[in-house]
């Protein structure tokens, strides 16, 4: 993927959800922080936009998540047209570290702007230190590869992902745990 391509996620997204901001969530928001360019192949070989149409109302933000999954998810005309797709997901699906939403990064401007509309969007992605966290929760060969190459990349700070890593929900600690000792092996 590339930033014009976030761009088109976070507009199409807004359209969709009717909405004027959303969170993007997937490794994708490392676009909210960096040029395609300067990043490692790895940290943009996905082809899922994953937004969190935030509402503050939990069942209506499950059922805007469903919407976008129904009009540009996976295997959809959208995603035929675009070369990339939207996964519409809800507060479920992340774990994030404590305050990890004071560190958002807002992408907005002319590229988040509808043509036929002039509504401007605004895509708040996370910070890549939080990302990385949410990566490592997961634990996925895929989320441990990009972080991995964000790491390698110099685009990270290791000591940041670990002292974030600690402040996970509580639920969460055995994961959290078991990611710090992953990264501190990669580190050594």
């Amino acid at each position: 993927m590339n930033r014009e391509q976030l761009f088109h996620a976070i507009r199409a997204a807004c359209a969709i959800t009717g909405r004027d901001q959303v969170i993007v969530i997937g490794s994708q928001s490392i676009l909210g922080s960096f040029d395609a360019d300067d990043l490692p192949d790895e940290a943009v070989e996905s082809r899922e936009v994953d937004v969190w149409p935030d509402t503050g109302d939990p069942e209506e933000t499950a059922r805007l998540a469903t919407v976008l999954e129904g009009v540009a998810g996976e295997l959809s005309p959208f995603e035929d047209l675009h070369d990339f797709y939207i996964d519409g997901v809800d507060s479920s699906t992340p774990v994030l570290p404590a305050g990890w939403r004071d560190r958002l990064v807002p992408v907005r401007g002319p590229g988040t702007t509808s043509v036929v509309t002039g509504q401007v969007c605004t895509g708040w992605c996370l910070e890549p230190h939080d990302l990385s966290v949410a990566k490592l929760i997961a634990f996925r060969e895929k989320d441990r590869r990009f972080v991995s190459a964000l790491v390698r990349a110099g685009l990270v700070e290791p000591a940041t992902i670990l002292a974030r890593l600690a402040t996970v929900p509580v639920d969460h600690t055995a994961r959290a745990s078991h990611a710090a000792a992953w990264l501190a092996a990669l580190t050594e």
